[in-house]
């Protein structure tokens, strides 16, 4: 790869499709629910428990700026990034801020979640796969923390947005295009090399988050 090139690879393609699977997930997840389409809030609900389970694991074999120990940073960097970092100069990946709103943003998701798997409604009708695991009670207050934290999650999700919409507007950094494409522009002098990331890991990863997956829908219950 070669450092003169115009752009530079920052996101390897499962990143990206985390990001926008998670957006349109979300979205279904919250609209099935209002309109009390239980099927289908469940099917999304496991597959938003797959996506951030794997994001997860990808935050520990995933190329460089997928990787939680390259943008997960203690206070003291975080102050120094604060007063001396440049707005408009492009970063390799999440800022040290950014970073943070993409472990909170996934704490909550995967907290609304969990607590999906294991809640019963008021009736005892409709249920989680999980619920048969809790008594009566813990699965009621799992629905509760289901739909409490929910209001948490759009705190989070509007704080990611307002940063975006501070760097795309404000700093004319473009942030939503590397998300689709995966490249950025390339600052002059910039010797960044392109992301990489291992085919390998990821079909191990995959393979490993389906197998879960498949056995949370199954309420881990795999008799005849």
């Amino acid at each position: 790869m070669s450092t003169d090139a115009e752009t530079v690879k920052v996101w390897d393609p499962f990143v990206r499709v985390f990001h926008w699977s998670l957006v349109t997930l979300f979205f279904i997840a919250w609209w099935s629910g209002e309109n009390h389409d239980m099927d289908r809030h469940r099917q999304a609900g496991y597959a938003i428990f797959a996506l951030v389970v794997f994001r997860i694991f990808w935050g520990f074999a995933g190329g460089r700026t997928a990787r939680f120990a390259q943008f997960l940073k203690g206070p003291g960097a975080i102050a120094a990034y604060l007063k001396t970092h440049d707005p408009e100069a492009p970063s390799d990946g999440h800022n040290p801020l950014g970073g943070w709103s993409v472990v909170a943003l996934l704490g909550v998701v995967l907290t609304i979640t969990l607590a999906g798997l294991f809640a019963v409604d008021v009736d005892g009708i409709e249920s989680g796969p999980l619920a048969d695991w809790v008594s009566f009670d813990q699965g009621r207050m799992a629905s509760e923390w289901h739909e409490s934290v929910f209001k948490a999650a759009l705190a989070v999700i509007g704080l990611h947005v307002l940063a975006i919409g501070y760097y795309q507007v404000l700093n004319a950094q473009n942030l939503i295009g590397p998300m689709i494409t995966g490249k950025r522009d390339r600052a002059k002098g910039e010797v960044t090399p392109d992301v990489k990331w291992s085919p390998v890991a990821a079909l191990a990863g995959i393979a490993v988050v389906a197998a879960l997956t498949w056995a949370v829908m199954n309420g881990f219950k795999f008799g005849g």
